[in-house]
Order: C-alpha cells, then structure tokens, then sequence
C-alpha cells in the first residue's frame, strides 16, 4: 500500500534552499510528487511512495535543511496518483 500527503510548510523556508533539501531528499527515499513555493511564503510539497519513507520525508520537513526555521508543518492526506519522479516546479 501506497501513502500520499501534501504539505504545507511555515517559516523561515525560501530563500534557504528548502526547495532543494526536499529534491535531494526525495530521490534518497524514492519519493515522488513535487514541491514548489508559494506567493504566502509557504512551501507546498507533495509526497507519495511507501508508507514509512513518506513519514520520514514528513520528519525532515520539520526540521528543514540548516538555514530553515519551521514553525508548522500542515499534513493533509491525499489520494495516490501513482506520479513519476520528483519535481521542482516553479511559478
């Protein structure tokens, strides 16, 4: 069984490669989704694979790459869209 999430992260996390800490993550952990910033100041990630490697992504968005500060972590589950790869979209 596959898991999905989106994520919605809040705090210090543009601007301090956060974007590339969750790539670089997610094809560690064969993640698939995408991540993106958002006009809020959010970031948006949206992770799906296996169970325990999707809540370990979740895990390593709490705590962010070194120059971020997390100040919440929204998890909302979402439906599986069996996605290919991992991308950083841009706006």
């Amino acid at each position: 069984m596959k898991k999905s999430v989106r994520l919605y992260i809040k705090g210090v996390v543009q601007g301090v490669f956060f974007r590339s800490f969750i790539k670089e993550n997610a094809e560690r952990l064969d993640i698939r989704g995408f991540t993106r910033n958002l006009e809020d100041g959010r970031v948006e990630v949206f992770a799906e694979g296996d169970p325990e490697k999707v809540n370990e992504m979740i895990e390593l968005c709490r705590k962010g790459p070194k120059y971020s500060q997390i100040q919440d972590v929204e998890i909302i589950p979402e439906k599986f869209q069996d996605l290919r790869g991992f991308k950083v979209l841009h706006f």
